[in-house]
């Protein structure tokens, strides 16, 4: 069986923003909606034949998936929101706070493929697995969540003064999105802080690729930040390693730092960009079935490369990551990365509706599952809350040698170019 990249997300994270676009999985929506509202059962039929079909827990949790069908089915329902109710109860059987049942709405407003307007405050948010904490991953850049100073790792603590407690992670989502002017606050809890954060929504246009040509002890070197893998990366992506390329920067400093991830297409595609060989993520299904992705010997460049990672490196930015660190491509720099290593697929119902379905596992090219574990950096360079705190309010120290993390990969990659200089030297040196 192999998986197909299209239509599969990474992590569990939810953006809340809400999209123009969304994927769907090639349902015809407009000739079965009246049927399903007429029939509910059908609905949560056909929401436990996927789980059926794809969970990526065969044993379903522990769980007799027949005789859920059985008692789930053998109910009355008089509308779609009982359904509704009954299909969440079913999948909470799974334990997975990452397979769920979105309502019409939610789903309209769910972002998939990342393209197409966005609006809303700009984070991404997960909810932890024990806790069911809602835990920031990341803030997008140039977003009113980024401005307003919120960290990847703060908890959600309440929404305009509602409590997260007993809140799921849609709800959280849908309650954190809104029209564009209006206001949300956030109530946060950052290590032994608690913050008010009120923020004002707006419309969010993203271009995941930003970088530059920065002075080095080598010469120059090629910074690139990568904020998120969305349908346009790959594209930017390669687009800046041409440019970079075409100044002679003799190296590259590639931050992921902050990048919850998004789609498993785009980071296959980039990381293609940086490897001429090798593996770069193997996929794994409930069968042990394993879909391995592999460079194609079309990298763009093969000068050397530092990566930047933290905690708020999720997903896809560990599949980038953990692909070029196995491979002996790149070195890492910074803190360990978040930890999530599971791919859904998400699926449109007759009625509007949709679920996502933690369908796999991925692990990186020397066989590592990173889930909840993360990836650990080859150097270790920690951030002091006023460092961080210096950061989040002078964004333009972001990759310069006011910003500790950077400036270690600058060192590293300076270490990096001279080594390969002087591999190159030997290699170029006449035999007598």
């Amino acid at each position: 069986m192999t998986l197909a990249k299209r239509g599969l997300i990474l992590g569990a994270t939810a953006l809340a923003v809400a999209a123009v676009t969304v994927t769907g999985a090639g349902i015809h929506l407009s000739q079965s909606k009246a049927f399903f509202q007429e029939s509910p059962k059908e609905l949560i039929d056909q929401v436990w034949q996927l789980i059926n079909r794809n969970f990526v827990d065969a044993t379903f949790n522990q769980t007799d998936w027949e005789a859920v069908r059985t008692e789930y089915l053998g109910r009355d329902y008089s509308n779609q929101e009982e359904a509704y109710v009954a299909v969440r109860e079913m999948l909470e059987k799974l334990e997975d706070p990452y397979t769920r049942f979105m309502d019409p709405e939610e789903f309209r407003n769910m972002q998939v493929d990342t393209s197409g307007e966005l609006t809303g405050v700009g984070i991404q948010i997960s909810q932890d697995d024990e806790t069911k904490a809602i835990v920031v991953v990341a803030p997008i850049e140039d977003t009113p969540a980024f401005d307003a100073g919120i960290r990847p790792q703060d908890v959600i603590l309440a929404i305009d003064g509602e409590s997260t407690s007993e809140m799921e992670l849609n709800d959280a989502v849908s309650r954190i999105r809104g029209t564009v002017g209006s206001e949300v606050t956030l109530t946060i809890r950052r290590g032994e802080q608690e913050l008010e954060v009120p923020i004002v929504r707006a419309r969010i246009e993203i271009h995941p690729v930003r970088y530059s040509v920065q002075a080095g002890p080598e010469g120059a070197v090629g910074y690139i930040r990568l904020t998120q893998f969305s349908a346009n990366a790959a594209t930017e992506m390669s687009e800046a390693i041409a440019d970079l390329e075409s100044q002679g920067v003799t190296g590259y400093i590639l931050d992921l730092r902050s990048n919850p991830g998004g789609l498993l297409y785009s980071s296959i595609d980039i990381a293609r960009m940086w490897l001429d060989s090798g593996t770069i993520v193997s996929t794994v299904n409930r069968q042990g079935v394993v879909d391995e992705e592999t460079a194609n010997s079309r990298a763009l460049t093969d000068k050397p490369l530092v990566v930047l990672v933290d905690g708020g490196s999720a997903s896809a930015s560990e599949i980038l990551s953990g692909a070029l660190r196995d491979n002996e491509r790149a070195v890492l720099v910074g803190t360990r990365t978040f930890g999530k290593g599971l791919v859904q697929s998400v699926r449109s119902l007759g009625d509007g509706s949709g679920v996502a379905i933690t369908v796999a596992k991925y692990l990186t090219p020397n066989g590592t599952d990173i889930n909840k574990s993360g990836i650990n950096p080859d150097i270790a360079v920690e951030l002091t809350d006023e460092q961080r705190e210096q950061l989040s309010t002078e964004r333009e120290a972001i990759g310069t040698s006011a910003d500790p993390q950077y400036a270690e990969a600058l060192r590293v990659l300076s270490v990096e170019i001279q080594e390969a200089r002087g591999a190159n030297n030997v290699t170029a040196a006449p035999t007598n």
